[in-house]
């Protein structure tokens, strides 16, 4: 792992803290820019505010637990819980219609991803952040494809642009 090779990147000092936060803003601006390309009510901002937030929560944590005692994790555990507050915002449903859940579901794993950089988990984040990326981008056009396929496509209700099937 990383941290094995170069222990200091778990020390918290500001160097440390810059890595984290650059890293926090990549992770987050990869995903968010997708997002902000298909019109998600959580975009760019959203996302990279969600992720350097939990991250900065985690390095508080592990600050307080190394300074004054304690559980590193618990704030950690109430960033994973209150973002919950700020999905559901996003989630609406109209005439049996629900939009916003993948945004809700990368707003969740955009602070996932923040508190994996605060603890210095560094591996995790980038690989998560891969597969958010693929889940959100790669994973639209396969399902776009299958519903096509089967008849399912409703136009009305995906409003894609930068997807074009050929049916």
């Amino acid at each position: 792992m990383l941290v094995d090779k170069f222990p200091w990147l778990l020390e918290p000092n500001i160097l440390t803290l810059l890595i984290r936060a650059l890293l926090a803003l990549f992770c987050a601006g990869l995903i968010g820019y997708d997002r902000d390309t298909h019109g998600s009510a959580a975009g760019l901002r959203t996302h990279i505010l969600v992720c350097v937030g939990a991250m900065l929560a985690m390095c508080t944590g592990e600050f307080t637990s190394i300074y004054y005692g304690g559980d590193a994790s618990r704030i950690g555990a109430q960033v994973v819980s209150g973002i919950g507050f700020l999905g559901a915002g996003t989630i609406i449903v109209h005439r049996g219609h629900i939009s916003g859940l993948t945004t809700a579901a990368g707003l969740w794993a955009s602070a996932c991803i923040g508190l994996a950089i605060g603890t210095g988990f560094y591996e995790a984040a980038i690989v998560g952040t891969l597969a958010v990326y693929f889940v959100e981008r790669g994973l639209r056009n396969m399902s776009k494809r299958i519903m096509i396929k089967h008849g399912h496509y409703d136009k009305d209700r995906h409003s894609d642009k930068d997807v074009e099937i050929q049916e």
